[in-house]
């Protein structure tokens, strides 16, 4: 039985592991990946199709209309009864010049006379009545018809540039992701180093203790601070998973999928180059916003005009055929039809002019938010490369630092090694070379935020 159950554990845990799939990837790749598996992304996709369906919708309202009917009618074998007005004596006929009749009229005239001049009442039976008809109708003239396929040619250019600012927005939010993974593992790297470090620091220091040279509290303050350590490096492993879930969510994966990152951070520094980023200049017209609001203006100018051929006649033509499949005794209705007809919009009780100002106002409110969105832009060029100096300056600054912390560090702890330095120097001294190395890491990730903000702007990412 023993046996059986081992057997069994191991096979859960075989395809437990084989069930958990994992994705190795570099920065690139991870972009690539996002780009092709996001949600957001994959619903904007959506939307240019559904505007190109839309589009076709608008031009086939202009394109010939073709629509069929068939109808059947009963009428249970009704008779209809006449009456003719013979009863009441004389003719009903007027007086007619018989000389200026030929024979045919003559014959008519005499069936008119048997059947009004005769006295009493007639029946006709209603049969039924079956049609088959088609009907084609053309759109002659409409200026909001050809104004309203211009306009959805504009929404479907909204749409596809707002494709292109969706991938920029995933490219932008999946490369910070990436950024704060590596770094945080870097910072755990750091904080497992300090630890262990002040581990031999407390047992050299228990050994002291116990050979009487030290203080029990000299142990205990480097306890303290190794215990809080061991806690810091457990918040920023959940943090760490934190930002492992967010990736997942952005590159359009499943929560149980490991993640492997490819790129280090070492290799984070390769990025650092200043002169990549003073060297570009701004274009407002390579801006994915800026498009869709000129977009946006465009598209309110159609608008506009769209409310002002509100006010232009309209002229349809149709022709019309029907099949008599089944016929009633008398009939007189033709089997072909065509016409035109022609609406003239007259009095719509100011309706029309009120849509007509709704439009021109929200033509000039766009316009006025272009011009907005251009100042709005070339403030935020001029912000993120003050931004990005700051951030460099500091890097370097930090990256000196380190330096001089760690030799702090060194020559404290030979110090406190020969007894010339209290544990607390120490534990000052080592937590002055841990603050060091983060502010390092956070200098490295703000100046790799500054450069990403600056990348996105110019839409270079």
């Amino acid at each position: 039985m023993r046996n059986k159950v081992l057997i069994l554990f191991l096979t859960f845990l075989t395809l437990s592991v084989y069930g958990q799939e994992t994705v190795n990837l570099s920065l690139a790749e991870a972009q690539d990946y996002a780009l092709q598996y996001n949600k957001t992304l994959l619903n904007a996709r959506e939307d240019v199709l559904l505007s190109q369906v839309r589009l076709k919708e608008a031009i086939a309202q202009g394109l010939p209309q073709v629509s069929g009917s068939f109808n059947y009618m009963t009428y249970f074998n009704y008779e209809a009864e006449f009456r003719f007005g013979g009863s009441e004596g004389g003719s009903v006929l007027p007086d007619i010049n018989y000389g200026l009749l030929d024979a045919g009229d003559l014959e008519v005239l005499n069936a008119i006379s048997q059947i009004f001049g005769s006295a009493g009442s007639s029946t006709i039976l209603m049969k039924d009545q079956a049609n088959a008809a088609v009907q084609v109708s053309q759109l002659i003239f409409n200026g909001q018809y050809w104004i309203g396929i211009q306009s959805a040619k504009i929404a479907q250019k909204i749409s596809e540039q707002n494709v292109t600012r969706t991938e920029l927005d995933i490219k932008e939010v999946v490369i910070s992701t990436y950024y704060l993974i590596l770094i945080s593992e870097r910072s755990l790297e750091l904080i497992d180093e300090n630890i262990e470090n002040l581990n031999e620091v407390l047992k050299h220091t228990q050994d002291m203790y116990q050979a009487g040279i030290l203080e029990s509290t000299d142990v205990d303050q480097i306890r303290i601070n190794v215990s809080q350590l061991e806690n810091t490096r457990k918040s920023m492993q959940r943090n760490l998973e934190l930002s492992y879930n967010m990736l997942r969510l952005q590159l359009g994966i499943e929560p149980e999928t490991t993640i492997e990152l490819r790129d280090s951070f070492s290799s984070l520094l390769g990025r650092l180059d200043e002169t990549s980023v003073l060297s570009q200049d701004f274009n407002i017209r390579n801006n994915p916003g800026y498009l869709i609001m000129e977009s946006q203006a465009e598209l309110n100018r159609k608008m506009l005009d769209l409310n002002r051929w509100a006010y232009a006649p309209t002229l349809t033509g149709f022709y019309s055929y029907t099949e008599k499949i089944k016929k009633p005794g008398f009939d007189i209705s033709p089997n072909n039809a065509a016409g035109i007809t022609v609406t003239l919009p007259i009095f719509s009780g100011g309706a029309k002019r009120s849509q007509l100002n709704q439009a021109r106002i929200e033509l000039e409110k766009t316009l006025r938010n272009k011009e907005l969105l251009e100042d709005q832009l070339a403030l935020q060029e001029k912000q993120l490369l003050f931004e990005y100096n700051n951030a460099l300056e500091n890097y370097f600054t930090q990256e000196e630092n380190i330096d001089v912390a760690k030799r702090v560090y060194d020559n404290s702890y030979n110090k406190y090694k020969q007894g010339m330095l209290s544990s607390l120097d120490l534990t000052q001294a080592n937590s002055n070379y841990l603050q060091a190395e983060n502010n390092y890491v956070s200098s490295v990730m703000n100046l790799l935020q500054a450069k990403l903000a600056i990348e996105k702007l110019f839409n270079t990412l």
